[in-house]
């Protein structure tokens, strides 16, 4: 049972890096449209790992432009890049409160939780980015795996209380088939 479990985690981590890399890219692939110059440097600078020039960039650009979504979006991948996820779910939760019609930030969000396996909030917050945009297929998808990683729970705790369940051992290795990191590939933002 702690074997299945173990091969699930994995896969909410892969989730955290895929999210927050495919929506910082298409953050600073729209932004690109509007004002090439400072999100496509910045997300630039995040996809080649150059983080510490990221940040900097981000600040620079802040400091001028204090509530501007698009970059402090960037600001919370840079953040969650350098290993800082509190300081992104911070970021991100001021982005919600400030521009609460925008559903990518509540997406990340929901991703950061996961990665601290903070379940319930990470759907809490899927759903709103659903509620706001019901074509929302990252939202979908990451509600799903929320939903799988929370039966997941439920079937071990089955398992504590009823070793020999024969059902609940057969979910568990199903979802963790499903969710295991080799099954999950990484798939192109579609618009």
């Amino acid at each position: 049972m702690k074997q299945a479990l173990s091969r699930i985690l994995p896969r909410t981590r892969m989730l955290v890096a895929r999210v927050l890399v495919l929506a910082g890219a298409a953050c600073a692939g729209q932004a690109a449209i509007a004002q090439a110059d400072p999100y496509a440097e910045v997300g630039q600078l995040v996809r080649t790992g150059k983080l510490a020039e990221a940040s900097t960039k981000v600040e620079q650009y802040l400091a001028g432009k204090p509530r501007d979504p698009q970059m402090r979006f960037l600001k919370s991948v840079v953040q969650t890049e350098q290993g800082k996820p509190d300081e992104a779910v911070e970021t991100l939760t001021q982005i919600t409160q400030e521009f609460p019609e925008l559903p990518e930030p509540y997406n990340n969000l929901a991703v950061l939780y996961a990665g601290q396996n903070q379940y319930d909030k990470a759907r809490t917050a899927l759903e709103m980015a659903i509620r706001l945009n019901p074509n929302y297929a990252t939202a979908h998808e990451n509600l799903g795996d929320v939903y799988a990683k929370l039966a997941s729970q439920s079937y071990g705790r089955s398992l504590q209380l009823q070793a020999n369940n024969p059902q609940a051992t057969q979910k568990v290795a199903a979802l963790a088939t499903m969710l295991a990191p080799q099954a999950a590939k990484p798939r192109a933002p579609s618009k």
